[in-house]
């Protein structure tokens, strides 16, 4: 990975902050995108480390805000020609009681898919020039649980914590599966996975039967948990693959709402609206 570019985003602590320590220990170039300089500050110190043969840049973005978003893509093509991947692992639980963004959009689904979407289809040009290029989402089993439900994607309806999760995760799926059918011919993959059930901060909000599941003793390590993520962010046997859920390194088929090409494509067409689509690239809109 010596000499690549590889953006992380949720870099500061869990699983992103494994993932990009991974990277950087492979001689990468690694982009730490955090919300919390202090976390951000302190994943860059780790990187500094002897051991590591790459070397780290901290961009700071809350990816609740869409104009914080925005501004980081223009930071990182500000400061990088190529981008040669790109890690949306940044996530937030589904809270409880119900929240908003600034934007006005129900928390969940805007940080955990409108933000990689939007930040995916604003690099893509600097993804393309550098191809063969990757892009890796952590998406999760969790996603099997629900379908879109379009009428409602914002919960403002019905609304639950999970529900809000699940759905954000099945979303990553239906994302990746349309970008990838987008990027085809391109030289730029689009893949997404299920990290396991691993010990992260992530439902430290959440009520107590979902922190005992997923903080509990069964859980995995933030470093196995980044296991999948590396390898379909570096591994030479995915170089070609795109369009696929991977589990423990291996592809799966991920659900049946997940496999619904008009689904992704109707998702591809919401989240445009909801992000502003005029700023998606057009070669993103084919």
């Amino acid at each position: 990975m010596r000499g690549k570019v590889c953006v992380v985003t949720g870099a500061g602590s869990g699983i992103g902050r494994a993932a990009a320590l991974g990277l950087a220990r492979r001689g990468a170039t690694v982009v730490l995108v955090c919300r919390s300089e202090a976390s951000g500050n302190a994943a860059v110190e780790e990187i500094a480390r002897p051991g590591c043969d790459g070397s780290a840049t901290l961009l700071l973005a809350d990816l609740a805000s869409q104009r914080q978003v925005r501004a980081l893509a223009v930071a990182i093509r500000a400061r990088f020609e190529r981008v040669h991947v790109l890690i949306n692992n940044a996530g937030v639980a589904g809270a409880r009681p119900r929240r908003v963004t600034g934007d006005g959009l129900e928390r969940t689904f805007a940080v955990n898919h409108l933000a990689p979407f939007l930040l995916t289809t604003l690099l893509l040009d600097t993804l393309k020039a550098c191809a063969p290029a990757r892009v890796v989402t952590v998406s999760s089993a969790a996603h099997r649980f629900y379908a879109m439900d379009f009428d409602d994607l914002q919960g403002e309806r019905r609304y639950s914590g999970f529900g809000a999760y699940a759905r954000s995760k099945l979303a990553n799926v239906l994302f990746t599966h349309e970008l990838a059918r987008r990027l085809e011919g391109t030289g730029v993959t689009a893949n997404c996975l299920h990290p396991g059930v691993v010990a992260t901060n992530i439902f430290r909000d959440s009520p107590r039967v979902l922190r005992t599941i997923f903080a509990g003793p069964l859980a995995l390590s933030p470093e196995k948990g980044a296991d999948t993520v590396l390898h379909l962010a570096t591994a030479p046997e995915v170089a070609g693959v795109s369009g696929r859920y991977f589990v423990r390194r291996r592809p799966v088929r991920p659900s049946r709402a997940a496999r619904d090409a008009d689904a992704a494509r109707r998702l591809w067409q919401a989240s445009e609206v909801l992000t502003a689509g005029s700023d998606t690239p057009a070669a993103a809109r084919a």
